[in-house]
């Protein structure tokens, strides 16, 4: 009844052999492959059912920490339709032909040449938050599909250094998820801690801007 490795589901039936009897093991929606963060599993049909419409209607709200390259001013909406890239299928883009996606982001901290983000999904299309900040010309830091390769800025400390050529995956974390009970109607805020390599890049480059910030006045 399921592995501990390999695929969400199987964990999942690992931990919970009764989730068989659930289509997709009680999974509402997906997180890309290396975003860490926060998920709902449903443990009955019918409280699938329930959330997977609460999805539909835009009630499920959902919000993300993305580092991404680039020094944001404000925050701001992406409304950019999105679909299967037309040449490479293993992407996604921005296609006039798209279906619907925005994505709300505002600032929750600048650096001199990155920006933390905090990103609210009112749509969920595949890669949606990595497609629009591609778009906006601010790719998520270590996603390289969506042109977030490695890139150090003039003068970075050793520090920035080292965190930037080592982080192995998209700088994205699903961080709250905010739902009502589809059985008690309880209103539910779950939220995931910001993982450990994400704080140490957070604070590589805070430091990294304080010494320029430094530099810069001398």
């Amino acid at each position: 009844a399921g592995n501990p490795t390999g695929t969400l589901v199987n964990a999942l039936l690992f931990r919970d052999p009764s989730l068989a009897s659930v289509p997709r093991a009680g999974v509402v929606h997906r997180l890309d492959k290396d975003t860490s963060g926060v998920m709902v599993v449903a443990r009955t049909l019918q409280a699938q059912t329930a959330l997977v419409e609460q999805l539909s209607a835009r009630e499920v709200h959902r919000q993300y920490l993305a580092v991404v390259s680039g020094a944001l001013v404000s925050g701001g909406t992406a409304d950019a339709p999105i679909d299967r890239h037309p040449r490479d299928r293993l992407r996604m883009a921005v296609r006039e032909d798209g279906r619907d996606a925005v994505t709300h982001y505002r600032l929750r901290e600048r650096f001199r040449a990155h920006t933390a983000l905090e990103c609210r999904l009112e749509t969920g299309r595949t890669h949606q938050i990595r497609v629009h900040m591609a778009h906006l010309k601010h790719p998520i830091i270590g996603d390289p599909l969506y042109g977030g390769a490695l890139k150090l800025p003039k003068g970075a400390t050793d520090g920035l250094v080292a965190q930037l050529r080592g982080f192995k995956r998209q700088a994205l974390h699903a961080e709250t998820l905010e739902f009502v009970h589809p059985i008690t109607g309880e209103a539910i805020r779950n939220s995931a801690p910001v993982p450990a390599d994400m704080l140490a890049l957070m604070k590589a480059l805070r430091e990294d801007s304080i010494l320029f910030a430094e530099r810069e006045r001398r």
